[in-house]
């Protein structure tokens, strides 16, 4: 007999304060330090218990995902043991391949679900690491330092909760793989240790320049982000999206609405820091 189940999490979307890229490891992967932090806002996946697994996208960016049994969502859930099948709808509003981990939210907020109707298995971090380097940290969406690949989480003080968020981005696809194969190799130095506030304020994203060289359109949006009077601004990831943090919700107010007159084709999301 199967459970009745009706879940539903938000897959809040992922930015990296601070993203210092130390080299390039012989698997084709990465050495990184980053900062991660989560916005509280994003896609959305309901549940329910079925038969078996299924998977229906809506949303702006839904028909994205023209594959369901390729999307992580499904990939996600064919990883967790479990008794009974969920049957999962996911509301894309986060655009795809655009540094906010919208991929790997949606699979983190999949383990938060299976979390809560059947508990998690005690490797959970070794099959989410095997979806994707920023899903373990989408597991928890907790502000946390990311180091190897990014699956190595450690703690850190998160005095930057509730702070304003503006998402922008261009409308422009940028795969991770091409910026990374950009990237010069040369390592800049270590990601600079305290709080939260002072990594990203003394921190950067060694991933800007080689993202800009494939998306110029980007720094287009760091230059109008700029004009709005932010605590800071930078990229999200390998991009495109590119993020501004507020001292104000009025304020990021206020800069939403310039940026929505001055380029209406700009995708656009608000929200608060987690």
């Amino acid at each position: 007999m199967i459970r009745i189940l009706r879940l539903a999490e938000t897959a809040y979307a992922k930015i990296n304060l601070a993203l210092h890229v130390r080299m390039r490891r012989e698997d084709g992967y990465h050495e990184l330090e980053t900062l991660f932090a989560f916005v509280d806002a994003g896609d959305r996946l309901t549940a329910r218990s079925a038969q078996q697994d299924s998977l229906t996208t809506i949303g702006e960016f839904g028909a994205t995902l023209d594959n369901p049994f390729d999307n992580i969502v499904m990939q996600a859930l064919g990883t967790l043991p479990r008794p009974d099948g969920m049957d999962v709808h996911l509301e894309k509003n986060l655009p795809v391949a655009a540094g906010l981990g919208g991929g790997s939210a949606d699979a983190g907020a999949v383990f938060r679900m299976v979390e809560q109707a059947y508990g998690l298995p005690n490797d959970w971090h070794e099959r989410a690491t095997r979806l994707g380097a920023d899903v373990p940290a989408c597991v928890s969406s907790e502000m946390a330092i990311g180091r190897g690949t990014g699956t190595d989480l450690e703690p850190v003080e998160n005095d930057m909760a509730g702070m304003a968020v503006l998402l922008v981005n261009p409308r422009v696809a940028v795969p991770t793989g091409p910026v990374f194969r950009a990237w010069d190799g040369n390592d800049r130095g270590p990601m600079p240790g305290g709080t939260a506030r002072q990594i990203a304020a003394a921190g950067r994203n060694d991933l800007r320049g080689p993202a800009i060289s494939i998306c110029p359109r980007i720094a287009d949006v760091l230059g109008a982000l700029e004009t709005t009077n932010p605590w800071m601004h930078e990229m999200s990831g390998s991009g495109a999206t590119c993020f501004a943090l507020y001292e104000s919700a009025e304020i990021r107010d206020m800069a939403s609405q310039k940026l929505a007159s001055d380029h209406p084709d700009w995708w656009q999301m608000k929200g608060q820091l987690r």
